[in-house]
Parts: C-alpha cells; sequence; structure tokens
C-alpha cells in the first residue's frame, strides 16, 4: 500500500489532499497563493496541528513569490501582513504560531537578499525543512509509541491523526500503524468524533486502508466499552501541550481522558515537541476555537435541528495532565511529574535523557 501524501509542493503551488471531501472522493486542493493557505487552514481543508504548521509555512514562501516584483521598502511589511493573517487563521494548534514564527525568522534572514525570487526561495527552503522535520518526527512519535502498546492491544482513539494530519504515518495513528506493522495483533475502535465526523470519515479510511482491523463507533459508545473492559489503552494526539502536561485535543478528548482515569485504562497523548507551548503554563491559558453552530445544525448540508436553536461548539477541550499516563514525542517518552519533563525539551534545555 503506498503511503498518504497529503501534502506536496510543486510547480510553486501547494497541493493538498482535501479533507473535506474524503471519504467520498481523494480529491486535491491547490493553493496558488498564501490567502488560499489561510482558507485551507480555516475551512479544514487541510487540518491536524503539523499539517497546519506546515501549509502555513507553504504558504509564507507563496506569498514571497506574490511579492517579489514589490521594492525592499514595500515587501518587508506586505510579508509581515500575509505572516500575520496565516498565524490568526485558527487559535488554538501551536504548531500554526511556531510554523510561521520559523517562517518569520527565515524572512528576517533572507532581507539582505532583497525581493525577488532569491527570497522566495530562502522561504520555500525553509517550507520544505519544516515539512521534512515534521515528517522525520512522527516516524520517531511511532517507533517510540508502539513500544508501549502490548500484544493483542484494543486500542481507542479520537479524532483523526494519521498522514492526512501529519505529514509521514501520523502521531496517535503512527503508533498504531506501527505496531500492527510489527505484527502485534491490534485492533482499534475509532471514535466518530462529532461534529466534523473526523473519525468516520478520516480514521477508519485511513485505517482500513492501512489493514488495520477497526470498528467505528458513536463517541456516546466509549463509556460502556471501557466499563466493561474492551479497551486496552486510548491514545490520542494534541494540538497545543501547555507547560505542566496540560493537553488540548479536538472536543471529547477531556470526556474518553475522565473514562480512562475512572476504569484504569491507560491513556497517551502523542505529539511532537513543536505542539508544546513552552509559554503556556496550563491548559486554562489555551485559547478554545469555537466553530460554526452550522456544524451541529447540519450534516452534509442536510439540517437535523430546528431552525434558530442556538449552539455551543467549541472545537477543542483541555484534558488535564493528571489524567493523562504518558506523552509520546519524537525525544522520548515522558511521564509525570510533567512540568520538569516538559522543561527538559524546552529548545537549548539539551538532548538528556528523559
Amino acid at each position: 500500500m503506498n503511503p498518504i501524501i497529503a501534502m506536496e509542493y510543486s510547480d510553486d503551488r501547494l497541493r493538498l489532499v482535501d479533507q473535506r471531501r474524503l471519504p467520498g472522493a481523494y480529491e486535491t486542493f491547490e493553493c496558488r497563493t498564501w490567502r488560499d493557505c489561510v482558507f485551507a487552514i480555516k475551512d479544514m481543508v487541510v487540518r491536524g496541528a503539523p499539517a497546519i504548521g506546515a501549509a502555513a509555512a507553504y504558504g509564507a514562501a507563496l506569498a514571497a513569490l506574490e511579492y517579489s516584483a514589490l521594492g525592499a521598502p514595500e515587501f518587508g511589511p506586505a510579508m509581515r501582513a500575509a505572516l500575520g493573517e496565516l498565524r490568526r487563521a485558527r487559535p488554538t494548534a501551536v504548531n500554526l504560531m511556531w510554523a510561521v514564527d520559523r517562517m518569520a525568522a527565515a524572512l528576517d534572514a533572507s532581507l539582505g537578499l532583497g525581493p525577488g525570487r532569491a527570497a522566495y526561495e530562502r522561504l520555500k527552503a525553509e517550507a520544505d525543512a519544516v515539512l521534512a522535520d515534521e515528517t522525520d518526527r512522527s516516524e520517531r512519535i511511532a517507533e517510540y509509541g508502539a513500544a508501549l502498546v502490548p500484544d493483542g492491544a484494543v486500542i481507542l482513539t479520537h479524532c483523526n491523526t494519521g498522514s492526512l494530519a501529519v505529514p509521514g504515518p501520523g502521531t496517535a495513528l503512527g503508533i498504531i500503524k506501527a505496531a500492527h506493522r510489527a505484527g502485534k495483533g491490534v485492533s482499534v475502535y475509532a471514535d466518530e468524533t462529532r461534529p466534523r465526523l473526523q473519525g468516520a470519515r478520516l480514521t477508519a479510511w485511513e485505517l482500513d486502508r492501512e489493514g488495520v482491523p477497526v470498528t467505528l463507533i458513536a463517541d456516546s459508545v466509549a463509556a460502556t466499552l471501557m466499563r466493561d473492559g474492551k479497551i486496552s489503552l486510548v491514545v490520542v494526539g494534541a494540538d497545543r501541550i501547555a507547560a505542566n502536561g496540560d493537553a488540548a485535543n479536538k472536543i471529547g478528548t477531556f470526556m474518553l481522558s475522565a473514562l480512562a482515569e475512572r476504569y484504569g485504562v491507560p491513556f497517551y497523548v502523542a505529539a511532537p515537541v513543536s505542539t508544546i507551548d513552552f509559554g503556556c503554563p496550563s491548559g486554562d491559558a489555551i485559547a478554545i476555537e469555537e466553530r460554526s453552530p452550522d456544524e451541529v445544525t447540519t450534516i452534509e448540508g442536510v439540517r437535523v435541528a430546528p431552525a434558530g436553536v442556538r449552539v455551543y461548539n467549541p472545537a477543542f477541550d483541555v484534558t488535564p495532565a493528571g489524567n493523562i499516563t504518558a506523552i509520546v514525542t519524537e525525544r522520548g517518552v515522558i511521564r509525570p511529574p510533567y512540568g520538569p519533563a516538559i522543561a527538559a525539551l524546552r529548545p537549548g534545555a539539551g538532548e538528556g535523557t528523559l
């Protein structure tokens, strides 16, 4: 089975697998401008924290291409305005801010080149590096995480954390794929993940394509499965991890962590170090995106709720560090107390044993 290539840059264009169309159609969405990248991030053509960051990095390169004909006095301000729009495309996933900040640093380093093709090539190379780095990180996360999975494990996962969301094999799904390829005989229950149904549309599709035995469930079934002892472990991704280990992920994750705590089921979070917000002291400081009511009141354009009903639709929730058994990163597996373990991962803190 060929790997899923959800993001590819060539001929000065970013091509993304359009995740809004899956599983019914495997189509690509082409970003020709940085504004297309902003749209793709906001409208969830591309989703998953690492993939969002990489898409924003290529958006910065496309901005440099668009503004390459400007004079030196205009180029810098135009680029910074574009970077600001990219940074604000979605508020919760810290990889987006991290990638844009990395591109801003590359921009500063390229200003001596002046506008023109040279600056674009410099930023495009940096975006390529972001994509390559995230791919390498997910491969290492998969390797570390698979070691935590016992033979014959029945795994519960939430939302989508595979190759569609993360360059490479994925984070939580990368771990599952690695355990499957290692012959551990794993099987998966995948939450449908309301309201966008990423589990039903994307995770079930990815796992079935990989040959991993997968059973799709309504989100509300998870409690019964855990109570009845049918789940060996839960593994999820994260869009932002605070310095104390609190983790923001797709809405419904906190509920799963509380159930896992109640029934003694190991609960793992898988994410690259780029997902850690070292300046965020706890989950209380994480901005939670609230999305359109239409995501709840309609399914595929068909209304399923009364017109005018009030809707609360947060895209994420925060799982407290106390509910997390371990966090799997490309630097290794960290366990409580998370504060010191996470501080050791801060850039410049060294590459010591975790």
